[in-house]
């Protein structure tokens, strides 16, 4: 036997109401499952993004050889503009996306916000900024390394600067994954520079 209440038809602008909050549920729902909602470590949390330029290549530009495998594999030069007024360190990822596992080439991390620039060759840790620290890349060693990809079509290194509301506390030399976790709860900035490079 069907109970009273279950028969009783709702009226038209109350299921309207409920058909609209259903919705709604949906697409936030969809929203956080999709990869693609973040995008970057710091989408929702970016004020205003970070200018970060180079002196060694150009935005979208080919990487010159000294700073790759083939070369000294030397760390290029990095710039960028003024940071939040409530920064408290900066860090740096450099990927390249195009090897067939996302490749990781240099992670430095609680670069003083004072730093509005890096110079050509200082990582590993030759000309860092002091009280800076820096992770393991992909080549198993501290530090940046240098594009290196396989013949074929040209690859892109990306470059990323976040700035950070906080000083991160990690193991010595931590793996991308580790400092991308850490990162997460403390970007409110970011810039991009990526280079391409091709044997």
């Amino acid at each position: 036997m069907i109970p009273e209440m279950a028969r009783t038809r709702l009226p038209l602008n109350a299921r309207l109401v409920v058909a609209a909050i259903i919705s709604l549920v949906v697409c936030a729902l969809a929203l956080l499952a999709d990869p693609a909602h973040e995008s970057t470590l710091a989408q929702s949390h970016a004020q205003f993004p970070l200018q970060l330029t180079s002196a060694s290549f150009l935005d979208g530009g080919a990487i010159p050889q000294r700073f790759t495998c083939d070369g000294a594999n030397l760390s290029p030069n990095l710039r960028w503009n003024t940071v939040p007024g409530r920064t408290k360190s900066l860090a740096l990822v450099v990927h390249d996306p195009d090897a067939p596992v996302d490749f990781t080439h240099w992670l430095a991390y609680n670069i003083p916000p004072s730093t509005r620039e890096l110079a050509e060759g200082a990582s590993p840790r030759v000309a860092m900024p002091k009280g800076s620290d820096e992770g393991m890349n992909d080549f198993s060693s501290v530090g940046y390394g240098g594009p290196c990809p396989p013949p074929g079509k040209p690859h892109h290194y990306i470059f990323t600067l976040y700035a950070l509301d906080a000083r991160l506390i990690l193991a010595a030399a931590p793996k991308r994954g580790e400092l991308e976790a850490a990162i997460r709860p403390h970007v409110i900035a970011e810039g991009r520079v990526t280079g391409t490079y091709q044997r």
